[in-house]
């Protein structure tokens, strides 16, 4: 097997922030180093939203802001730096903060609901980087998850049916080229190493609405989600992993996958 990392992508605000890296630092059962570990929370008050901040437990979906419930976000993204948090639009800078300082996440929340009156309120901006926010922090089986999708199996449903499709819709950490369309899904419950980090494959990837959303758009006219249904009849694409050890990763290691 020829199978290799062709991109890296992390998310530090989740839902709605999307930045592009040539290494990471993988840390043991928690995922990538700063991925997700913000989130805005939605329609709950302060002291709710420092619950779900802390809590894992406490956290449903619903509690976050999201594509899904907030289209209109995927215009914008965030970038952290050097603990720095800056709000964009366009790749311009509107509004920069210092992450660690309360005052100053009040500010970046009442200039997002400033720019987007249609956002449910209040919201909040939280932080966690014990437990950060991931897809699978508020399901029924909680875990801390990393993503990874085969480029030949965007290619494949290109292909089926027939349309470009931005490999951006679907967010994930770790592209990957090199392997048959869909072996990813052979790999559930199995061990893959990468760069003699070893990961879980947990288990396939479902889909929502978000996919639609062409990149840095609120454009949806392209129904992806019911196309992947009427396709392959299912929902998912990409598999989640955990991780079972710390250690670096960079565009070209190639991946192993143990029986």
């Amino acid at each position: 097997m020829n199978c290799r990392i062709s991109s890296i992508h992390y998310c530090p605000v989740k839902s709605i922030s999307f930045q592009s890296i040539e290494s990471c630092e993988i840390k043991k059962n928690l995922g990538i180093a700063n991925d997700r570990i913000f989130a805005f929370s939605r329609s709950v008050d302060l002291e709710k939203a420092k619950l779900i901040e802390k809590d894992a437990k406490e956290r449903k979906l619903n509690n976050f802001l999201t594509l899904k419930n907030s289209p209109v976000l995927n215009k914008y993204n965030f970038v952290y730096e050097n603990n720095n948090l800056t709000l964009t639009f366009n790749n311009k800078d509107i509004i920069s903060i210092a992450a660690d300082d309360p005052n100053e996440r009040l500010l970046l929340s009442n200039k997002l609901m400033e720019l987007e009156n249609s956002l449910s309120q209040p919201i909040s901006l939280l932080k966690n980087t014990d437990f950060p926010f991931y897809d699978t922090s508020h399901s029924n089986n909680i875990f801390n998850s990393m993503s990874l999708i085969n480029l030949n199996s965007i290619k494949d449903f290109e292909k089926k049916i027939n349309e470009k499709i931005q490999i951006q819709r679907f967010r994930a950490n770790f592209y990957v080229e090199g392997i048959d369309a869909w072996e990813e899904r052979n790999w559930i419950g199995k061990i893959i190493t990468i760069n003699n980090v070893s990961f879980k494959v947990e288990k396939n990837i479902p889909r929502c609405v978000a996919i639609n959303l062409e990149p840095k758009t609120d454009d949806n006219s392209l129904n992806l989600l019911k196309s992947l249904k009427k396709t392959y009849n299912h929902f998912d694409m990409g598999v989640y992993l955990t991780s079972l050890d710390g250690g670096k990763i960079e565009i070209g290691n190639k991946i192993e996958a143990n029986n």
